[in-house]
């Protein structure tokens, strides 16, 4: 009998999808402001990670709070969103939106998030975050290579990491750019931020984003810190058409997406995003966990 025991546990082991349990975040819509609050609807949703509830550096007492609340509940704080056009044609709006992303990458660190995350920018004037026709130029390299050094060099964080996430019409929009980048920041706190919809930028891509996943976690793997989970239709008209939409009713492929987070050698958080209700994220996270089972992948 203990011998059949053996070879059960020895067969399970090896069928088992290797790495490690998932932490599955996303927004919540409570109303409140007390971190204790806010940490306890996380663990009631079944979330493990969460992204920074509102708060300013500055505030110490609060960032302690925080952060002592959400270790209680064992959810990770996954990202401080920065959210501003560092490379805006303004120079007075440029430097304005640089000291913000400092001030979110200080937050960051003092909260003990895994990192503080913007885009790299854009040179339109319209739009902060849309596209422009030098987005792709080594002008656009080099002050987002000099932008995300500043940023680190200035806060010195340990145990944040700073990242750019994947834009489809800005660098980095593909992981040989991102490794570029990388290697060309040449800072240790600077990290990949990945998301599989946003380096979809063309019918072949859409078509093969299973490979695109794939090529993302073996080339970007050691350094990706945080992710971002929605999906994406195609709406057939007279030109490509790519639309978000509630996980699961698109096209992305979330079987080598949680693979990856999963074979990673460090956690790595998946965080639901850019959804309308309640529901509709509970329909997300319903339908990752669904695919994380069939795929022989757990959930933190």
């Amino acid at each position: 009998m203990d011998f059949t025991r053996r070879q059960f546990a020895a067969a399970a082991a090896l069928f088992a999808a290797p790495g490690r349990a998932v932490r599955l975040g996303g927004p919540i819509f409570l109303k409140s402001d007390d971190p204790a609050a806010l940490a306890r609807e996380h663990k009631r949703l079944g979330y493990a990670a969460a992204y920074c509830p509102a708060a300013d550096v500055k505030n110490t007492a609060r960032v302690s709070a925080i952060e002592a609340a959400f270790k209680a509940e064992n959810v990770v704080i996954a990202e401080v969103g920065a959210w501003k056009n560092l490379l805006d044609p303004d120079a007075a709006k440029r430097k304005e939106n640089f000291d913000y992303v400092v001030s979110r990458m200080a937050l960051a660190e003092a909260v003990g998030a895994r990192c503080c995350v913007d885009i790299a920018g854009s040179f339109n004037d319209k739009v902060w975050y849309g596209p422009h026709k030098e987005n792709f130029t080594p002008r656009f390299f080099d002050a987002t290579v000099e932008n995300a050094r500043k940023i680190i060099d200035a806060v010195k964080p340990r145990r944040a990491k700073f990242a750019f996430e994947i834009m489809g019409w800005c660098m980095p929009e593909t992981a040989d750019r991102y490794v570029q980048l990388i290697k060309a920041i040449d800072r240790p706190a600077f990290a990949a931020h990945v998301d599989v919809c946003n380096a979809i930028n063309s019918p072949e891509k859409f078509y093969s984003n299973a490979a695109v996943t794939d090529e993302i976690f073996r080339k970007l793997g050691k350094w990706i810190v945080s992710c971002h989970a929605k999906d994406l239709q195609w709406i057939p008209e007279m030109n490509v058409h790519f639309v978000e939409v509630i996980p699961g009713r698109g096209e992305i492929d979330y079987r080598p997406y949680l693979r990856g987070i999963a074979g990673l050698g460090h956690e790595a958080p998946l965080m639901l995003e850019h959804l309308k209700t309640a529901e509709e994220y509970n329909e997300g996270a319903a339908y990752i966990r669904k695919i994380g089972a069939q795929a022989g992948v757990s959930f933190a």
